[in-house]
């Protein structure tokens, strides 16, 4: 368990603390069998190759599935993810670290809800944006204890 952060600990402009993931080609074939996504590309190199791909890649739920424990690890115990939408803008290979980041940019009350909406995107180990989405999170609020 993490330590919680409030609505009042943020503003526009905040970033949030980067996930880093390390996947591996059996983290890819564990992901195939729990979502059932066994297209070959994720999981047979040359049947990837043949396809020209530059090797087996992400599966791109995945890589949304990075994001939102990055969103929900923000949110902690006492938040909760309300908006997850990513669009998947480049491949990630298994073998190479993936960084998830974001960063607030908006922050409103709303039907007693305290609202931060967020860029969030998926970097590459080379720097490069491959998933780029955005988030909205209800945060608690001090003031509302």
């Amino acid at each position: 368990m993490g330590k919680q952060i409030y609505f009042e600990d943020v503003e526009v402009g905040y970033e949030i603390t980067p996930l880093e993931k390390n996947p591996t080609t059996q983290q890819l074939v564990k992901y195939a069998g729990a979502s059932g996504d066994y297209y070959q590309i994720h999981y047979d190199k040359d049947f990837a190759l043949a396809n020209k791909l530059p090797g087996v890649i992400l599966h791109g739920a995945l890589k949304n599935a990075f994001l939102a424990q990055l969103m929900t690890d923000f949110a902690g115990d006492e938040g909760w993810l309300r908006k997850l939408s990513v669009q998947y803008r480049g491949m990630d290979m298994p073998g190479h670290k993936v960084t998830c980041k974001g960063k607030i940019t908006a922050k409103r009350v709303e039907g007693g809800d305290h609202i931060v909406e967020c860029d969030i995107w998926l970097e590459n180990d080379q720097g490069q944006k491959t998933t780029p989405g955005t988030a909205v999170v209800i945060l608690p609020s001090r003031a509302a204890r």
